[in-house]
């Protein structure tokens, strides 16, 4: 059967169709230390809307499944090869196709690049608002598909706040198309919205219609401060949003992950920055204003951290606040460097950020293992992340992810701020949701996917069954 479907791809789709083994290997991993048992039976690179129909066309004749695919940055293991799989490749389909000036919105297709699109927006005086850590190498279908935050979601949102529309190629290849090119529209659900985070369980995103912003003028002032203890760097940022101060920026980087990144990027990197001389225990707390009135919010950011005991110092200098985000961007090329990685990804209200990383704190010392950890603490997302050695995660990191995703979702917040759940977290998803919200949500799989061929296995496991 998998040979018939390859035929068949092939007669349809000619040399968009690859079984070479350098592709089928590459998707069966992102950056998520997931790797999949097997590879896929082949790859599809697709170059147009017709060829992702196509290819749904031959999938669901056959119950083939598919496995929709961007950049391959990914990481929670929801875009990776499946078995007997076709993987559904979009990094080829990377046009800006419009650029609406007046209507402060973008056209684009899936495979376009986060920072490229950003590139091409700024002669403009527009910018994509989303920022990723990934941005550079993380493809804008792919941010939808997770629903992708980021270093200024907290003042600016996540990816959702900047969707106006999609086109998406369903299950069975008939093209959908969601959304709106206006400001305002309430007509019927929000479909739009039920596609972003979907994972590529609902359908294949081929186009995005994508709201702009002016990009900021004035200053932007940046406050860096370094505290004696994450605690007290994470009792700081919770007193700026208590304060209703809005950053467009506030980063926390606690002691273990700011010495990997030390030892990462050497001396001369830190050279001239709060950071060259900072100690084994200390943890560093970035933010950044911008806009109208960034210089009195950033001294009154700089005045609450000196209050909660931070050695604080504030800056204009645009070459300055770039190179600190820079630091803070180098956090997990750090840590792959001394081997692989699962990176996290829960959130908690702001208010809880000091209990969650006392529990981070006490959750590597029972089970015997550092955890450098940062967050995105304007809004409450943090990333713990767990360095081991080998093809698997081991069972004891696992059990000390166990207790963190308890403990998040204790604390009334989240199994993923942003990462998606991938097949990383589906075994915790039903914990968090409950059971009716599972069913529901189940039910809402089903009726897009009433054969169960998109990226089986994400979010939902075992793999729904074929509807009666």
């Amino acid at each position: 059967m998998p040979h018939a479907v390859v035929s068949l791809l092939q007669d349809a789709l000619g040399a968009a169709v690859s079984t070479a083994d350098v592709d089928l290997e590459a998707s069966r991993e992102d950056r998520s230390g997931w790797r999949s048992a097997t590879p896929p039976i082949a790859v599809v690179h697709a170059t147009s809307v017709a060829e992702v129909q196509q290819t749904m066309r031959i999938a669901h004749a056959t119950g083939t499944p598919v496995v929709p695919r961007g950049a391959g940055t990914g990481l929670a293991g929801g875009a990776i090869a499946s078995t007997g799989a076709i993987v559904l490749d979009l990094s080829r389909m990377n046009r800006v196709l419009e650029v609406s000036e007046a209507d402060e919105l973008a056209v684009v297709e899936p495979g376009v690049l986060n920072g490229d699109l950003n590139d091409a927006l700024a002669a403009r005086g527009l910018w994509f608002a989303p920022d990723p850590a990934s941005r550079a190498i993380s493809s804008i279908g792919g941010n939808i598909a997770t629903n992708a935050g980021g270093l200024l979601c907290a003042k600016y949102g996540v990816t959702r706040e900047a969707v106006l529309g999609l086109a998406v190629v369903l299950a069975d290849g008939r093209l959908l198309r969601t959304g709106r090119r206006t400001v305002k529209g309430v007509t019927g659900y929000d479909l739009t919205a039920l596609f972003t985070g979907s994972e590529g369980t609902l359908g294949v995103i081929v186009e995005a219609t994508v709201r702009l912003r002016p990009i900021t003028a004035g200053e932007i002032v940046t406050v860096a401060a370094v505290f004696p203890d994450v605690e007290t760097a994470a009792a700081a940022s919770a007193a700026v949003t208590a304060a209703r101060l809005r950053p467009a920026v506030l980063e926390l980087i606690d002691a273990v992950a700011l010495a990997r990144v030390a030892r990462f990027l050497g001396p001369a990197e830190l050279a001239g920055t709060p950071l060259e001389t900072v100690t084994r225990a200390e943890t560093f707390l970035l933010a950044q204003s911008d806009g109208a009135g960034a210089a009195d919010e950033a001294a009154e950011i700089a005045r609450l951290f000196a209050a909660s005991g931070g050695r604080v110092t504030l800056s204009t200098d645009a070459a300055t606040g770039d190179r600190l985000l820079g630091i803070r961007r180098a956090m997990h090329p750090a840590l792959a460097a001394s081997g692989q990685v699962l990176i996290e990804d829960v959130a908690v209200p702001r208010s809880r950020l000091p209990e969650m990383f006392r529990a981070i704190e006490e959750i590597g010392r029972r089970h015997g293992i550092e955890i450098p950890t940062i967050a995105h603490a304007g809004d409450g997302n943090l990333h713990p992340n767990f360095v081991y050695t080998g093809d698997e995660v081991p069972a004891h990191v696992w059990a000390a992810a166990d207790e963190m995703f308890r403990t998040a979702v204790a604390l009334g917040g989240t199994l993923t701020g942003e990462h998606g759940v991938g097949v990383l977290k589906r075994r915790w998803l039903a914990d968090e949701l409950g059971d009716d919200s599972f069913e529901l949500q189940r039910g809402i799989k089903a009726l897009f996917d009433p054969t169960g061929i998109l990226n089986p296995g994400v979010m939902f496991e075992p793999p729904l069954p074929p509807a009666r």
